[in-house]
């Protein structure tokens, strides 16, 4: 009564479908309908709905325009929803319909429907090709800010950056649309900011094929962006970092598919207040230093392909819970230790400098306990392990961020 019936016409995108809100929207419409209002209830998605018609009283022309634009999103279609929205007010000559939005494409910032040619005009010469995989539903919000920023990140690293949108991961459309784009131009790395998995961690349950792996994707390693549903404050003030949504949709999903996790680059924020209609816009926002970190990982993840297994450091970390060499290596129901020294075997075979490897996995847990441990008791009597220089601690120290620093003075 105070709002809506004073206006001329009012329009509502309701998610789920009249099941969701059916009192509501049965008293809404009919108190529209007594002060002569036009009212327009659509469905939040691209599949009809004979209720949400019914209530409402206009023509199927502007009905489907209107549910067109907000269907295909982006700011075009916005703006045309607007226009479309004024001529039925103003009963004059309609705009052009909705601009389709493709399930699956290449984004640029600043283009307009960029080809790979486009791109590859602002790649260097042999610049490795690094895929950023977003969801379409970012394109249809504007919410591209990590996404520009992450592109800009990759160029300065001297990378060559593909940002792709998708509808899913499970699309098939946007499935052929990687498939064809990693054939023309081959990724050394893939950062991908879609959530959940493609897989099953239980073999044969509903498997389907990722199209981040294997030889279409040319073997590249798949680097996970989170792209966080929560705000920064709740983040830099609560004291488990990432949401439990976030943490199973963004890491721990993910794992699934055998993706490496780096960090959120991005929040959920207030980009501005609209007075005309009292309403705060909500959209991502990046965080600089947490994109170059991600940026800067990519790029030593190619510089790592580039070189020869037998030019390759990789380390296996083993725990050292305090306080008991009973706890060293420990892991639930596994035997860590065997696992290890199969890694082991298996980089050894692969061309990894694997010297003076122990013959048994309990050979190579005696060697790691003939040096010092967490275990107190005899630990100066101990000879070997490794040694770090106070000079490289301290450039390490360094390096950190300031309030860190801080926390640990």
């Amino acid at each position: 009564d105070g709002c809506a019936t004073r206006s001329r016409l009012v329009v509502a995108r309701i998610l789920g479908g009249s099941g969701y809100w059916r009192h509501g929207l049965a008293q809404y419409s009919a108190r529209l309908h007594a002060a002569g209002v036009p009212f327009v209830a659509l469905p939040g998605d691209d599949k009809p709905d004979a209720e949400l018609r019914a209530l409402s009283p206009v023509g199927d022309a502007d009905y489907a325009a209107l549910w067109g634009y907000l269907t295909e999103g982006g700011p075009d279609n916005a703006r045309g929803f607007l226009a479309h929205a004024r001529a039925m007010l103003d009963d004059t000559p309609r705009p052009p319909p909705a601009r389709p939005l493709l399930k699956s494409g290449l984004f640029w910032p600043g283009a307009d429907a960029p080809s790979l040619e486009h791109l590859r005009a602002h790649w260097a010469p042999g610049a490795a090709v690094v895929p950023v995989i977003f969801y379409r539903a970012l394109m249809q919000g504007g919410g591209l800010d990590p996404v520009i920023r992450l592109t800009r990140a990759l160029l300065c690293e001297g990378l060559a950056p593909l940002p792709v949108f998708v509808t899913s991961l499970r699309d098939p459309v946007s499935r052929a649309t990687l498939a064809a784009l990693f054939a023309r131009a081959p990724p050394a790395v893939i950062l991908n900011c879609t959530a959940f998995a493609t897989g099953s961690p239980h073999h044969g349950e509903g498997d389907e094929q990722n199209p981040l792996a294997g030889p279409q994707a040319n073997e590249a390693p798949v680097l996970q962006v989170v792209l966080s549903g929560g705000t920064e404050d709740l983040w830099r003030d609560g004291t488990r970092g990432l949401s439990p949504a976030d943490i199973a949709m963004n890491v721990a999903l993910p794992e699934v598919d055998g993706r490496i996790l780096t960090r959120a680059v991005s929040f959920k924020g207030e980009a501005a207040f609209d007075a005309d209609t009292q309403c705060s816009i909500v959209t991502y926002r990046a965080l600089a230093d947490r994109v170059t970190f991600v940026a800067r990982q990519a790029a030593g993840w190619a510089r790592l392909r580039a070189k020869t297994p037998a030019d390759r450091k990789v380390a296996i970390v083993l725990a050292n819970y305090p306080n008991k060499d009973g706890r060293l290596a420990n892991g639930v129901g596994l035997d860590t230790p065997a696992s290890a020294h199969a890694a082991l075997r298996l980089l050894a075979d692969s061309g990894y400098a694997v010297t003076d490897l122990p013959a048994t996995p309990q050979a190579l847990m005696d060697r790691l306990m003939a040096g010092p441990t967490n275990w107190l008791t005899d630990r100066a009597d101990r000879q070997g392990g490794a040694h770090l220089p106070l000079s490289t601690y301290r450039q390490h120290l360094a390096a950190l961020p300031w309030p860190v620093k801080q926390a640990l003075a």
